[in-house]
């Protein structure tokens, strides 16, 4: 393991950061179609740094009896139904995305992952709803846990919507190319290590040892 790996494992007490984003046609995960999906793993170099490492991206067919609902479709401009997209069966897109999370979840030393997304609950919700209807056995992510980007967005630079948000930081957003899951995966991954990192310059990790000292020393029985 190198060093980098295990400053990445000690960051998140464990959690392998993985950002996922998703295209739907609708709002239930339950119901409506997973359309598209990308996912951007993560590393951390010798200085600390978390960056992108590489990242996923499958269009995916609509699973037996997802409904499609038309608005939806309007909003992210998808033809769930046109041949040029190379859409795969969603069972190939959840594998893929697994295997290729556990392994770089495994070479960074952690034993879960967890997903980062902005409005996290939808996104997670919806992969949930996929190895539900799989009746997958081995997702590497936690079922519940997520890192919200809205969140810290919100902390970080006073901002919730990505594009704002992507702006302040000084990351260029391009609002034609949004609404791709490649293209909102990439930037929210951008954001993620962003803030992470602002994070880390300004001193907030790793923490001061003597206050790590301090709290240990006020649990001991006296």
């Amino acid at each position: 393991m190198t060093q980098s790996k295990s400053l990445l494992a000690q960051r998140f007490r464990g959690y392998y950061p993985v950002v996922i984003d998703v295209e739907t046609a609708g709002f239930n995960a339950k119901t409506d179609a997973l359309l598209e999906i990308a996912a951007t793993l993560l590393d951390m170099d010798d200085s600390g740094n978390l960056v992108p490492l590489k990242t996923l991206h499958f269009h995916i067919e609509p699973f037996a009896g997802a409904n499609l609902d038309a608005s939806s479709l309007a909003f992210n401009g998808i033809d769930p139904f046109n041949p040029l997209r190379g859409a795969v069966p969603e069972r190939e897109a959840i594998t893929e995305i697994c295997k290729a999370v556990r392994k770089a979840q495994k070479d960074a030393g952690c034993q879960r992952s967890v997903i980062v997304a902005h409005n996290a609950a939808f996104d997670q919700g919806f992969f949930n709803a996929a190895v539900e209807r799989l009746n997958f056995k081995r997702s590497p992510f936690h079922a519940f846990v997520s890192f919200d980007t809205t969140t810290l967005s919100a902390l970080a630079v006073g901002q919730t919507v990505l594009a704002k948000a992507c702006q302040a930081a000084g990351i260029e957003f391009n609002s034609k190319e949004a609404h791709s899951a490649l293209y909102d995966t990439e930037r929210t991954a951008e954001l993620f290590c962003y803030i992470i990192n602002s994070w880390k310059q300004l001193g907030g990790w790793p923490l001061a040892q003597e206050f790590v000292a301090e709290q240990d020393s006020s649990t001991e029985v006296v």
